[in-house]
């Protein structure tokens, strides 16, 4: 027998030759080589890749990428298009149309001192965007961690600078901007590639006991105060128009009650002065007809009359005289 033939007899029964596990080495190789030869960046995020450690390039665009495979190129993907959100003294626990807060108090977080030496217990939320991920990935440490150091910095001196009446009250829309104002401003000169787009107060409260008792009396007598007033304006808003309508509206009618009187008064006077120039013509038949057409006016809406004159030398039935022609009328 041959020695390739000895060979072949001395292989053991299901044994993989050298050339066949090669091949499997290569192949498996090749997939290795393919599958870190490509990497995925999601629409919400940027990649970042570092060549032997080193940052190259630029942030990648979401889709699929090429890098150089063994771990020559590692890739950190940073979400840039998400809204982070940090709450301080408060934590939500189901968001929604009816959103459930925990019942556990932060006071090591929210519990301030207001510039006239009072307490109070603030609760906000910070939303924020990483605009530049390889600052935030090189030039800061613990990102979250110092997010909330800042903000808590910003919060405790706004709060510090004002009374507790001020940060209760009036001040809350002022120290939500200028918390956002400084917040970015701060993060702008750390270089870390982050954006404050939102600062939202959730509450502003004295501490729990006697003291919160007497604030919240004091917030629900300003309330009753202002619907008080709110009230008032609306009696106001509906009495004074309608007085105002009143007022016109008899004002309208004495005006035309003036002019009515003022035409009436002009017109007895033209009368009378006409009567007047005839009377100055006739005086005797003036004076006559005036007597005459005065006791028609004083008794014509009277019934049953007779009339005398003063020496009863002659009796004149003036009615049945009137009742004479009108029959005599009729006839």
């Amino acid at each position: 027998m041959s020695d390739n033939d000895s060979s072949t007899e001395r292989r053991a029964p299901g044994s993989i030759s050298p050339r066949a596990i090669g091949l499997i080495l290569i192949a498996v190789l090749a997939v290795i080589v393919v599958l870190s030869s490509f990497y995925v960046v999601d629409a919400r995020e940027r990649g970042i890749v570092l060549r032997f450690g080193r940052y190259v390039g630029r942030p990648s665009l979401p889709g699929l990428h090429l890098k150089l495979p063994f771990g020559v190129d590692r890739v950190f993907n940073v979400q840039t298009e998400v809204l982070h959100k940090l709450e301080f003294g408060f934590r939500t626990e189901e968001p929604g149309v009816r959103t459930v807060f925990s019942t556990q108090e932060f006071p090591e977080e929210s519990v301030m001192l207001t510039g006239d030496l009072n307490i109070v217990d603030v609760k906000w939320s910070i939303q924020y965007r990483i605009i530049e991920p390889d600052k935030w990935l090189f030039n800061i440490v613990d990102g979250e961690t110092t997010i909330k150091d800042v903000s808590r910095s910003v919060f405790n001196r706004l709060v510090g600078d004002r009374a507790i009446l001020d940060v209760i009250g009036d001040e809350r829309q002022t120290i939500q901007s200028l918390a956002q104002e400084e917040m970015n401003a701060l993060f702008t000169s750390y270089d870390i590639g982050v954006r404050v787009d939102a600062v939202q107060l959730q509450s502003v409260v004295p501490p729990r006991g006697a003291v919160r008792n007497a604030f919240e009396d004091v917030n629900k007598a300003i309330q009753d105060r202002n619907r008080l007033i709110n009230e008032g304006k609306e009696a106001y808003n509906q009495t004074i128009p309608r007085a105002r309508g009143d007022a016109d509206r008899l004002i309208a009618e004495s005006e035309g009650y003036q002019a009515e009187r003022l035409n009436r008064a002009q017109g007895d006077v033209a009368r009378y002065l006409q009567l007047y120039e005839e009377y100055r013509k006739s005086p005797d038949v003036t004076r006559t007809r005036l007597y005459y057409e005065m006791f028609e006016d004083v008794f014509k809406d009277a019934e049953g009359t007779d009339l005398i004159d003063k020496n009863l030398s002659n009796f004149i039935p003036l009615k049945q005289l009137g009742q004479e022609l009108s029959l005599g009328g009729n006839q």
